[in-house]
């Protein structure tokens, strides 16, 4: 009789309610305070959780939603939209750097190795394609940044896709929801 044992990773638990924590303080903190004071939130205060929010591979918090908050509350498209361009590419930037230059073994306890290994073989078999489907849809586009930026991608080509991804995702997003 082969009984399995389960085994609970109370660390990766741990780092999982942290990070929860953080997302939920960098709301509170931002968007949060500026509606409950002001009845709307402030562009610095969109500027900071879109750039924490593809700065930080780990985090999953969903800044196309304060997108769309910022962009039915009336702010100027034009602005709203090159300061979400302009964050997340440079968040997006600094994630294919980490990946360029720290080891795998870091990076992995991070995002673990799955995701990586996922946003891997994407990148190996799409190359381009993956890297500008990745920005333009609501997936995990700072994961395939960090994979690119692991696998040593071409720069060029992945500063291009990258930043055509994200333009074309906010620009829809403001087709859409504009109101």
């Amino acid at each position: 009789m082969n009984l399995k044992t389960t085994h609970i990773d109370f660390k990766r638990i741990f780092i999982v309610a942290l990070l929860v924590v953080l997302m939920t303080v960098i709301g509170s903190l931002t968007i949060g305070r500026d509606i409950y004071e002001n009845n709307q939130g402030s562009i610095l205060s969109f500027a900071i959780v879109n750039f924490t929010g593809y700065l930080f591979v780990f985090l999953f918090m969903p800044v196309e939603l304060a997108f769309i908050f910022y962009i039915r509350s009336g702010y100027d498209p034009i602005i709203l939209n090159l300061v979400a361009i302009s964050t997340a590419f440079a968040s997006e930037s600094i994630d294919y750097l980490i990946g360029y230059f720290f080891s795998a073994r870091i990076i992995d306890r991070l995002i673990g190795q799955h995701r990586y290994e996922k946003a891997e073989d994407e990148i190996r078999k799409y190359g381009n394609w993956a890297i500008l489907v990745f920005n333009v849809l609501p997936l995990s586009s700072p994961v395939i940044s960090l994979a690119a930026g692991m696998l040593k991608y071409r720069i060029r080509e992945a500063v291009f896709y990258t930043f055509t991804g994200i333009a074309l995702r906010y620009i829809l997003l403001t087709l859409i929801f504009q109101g």
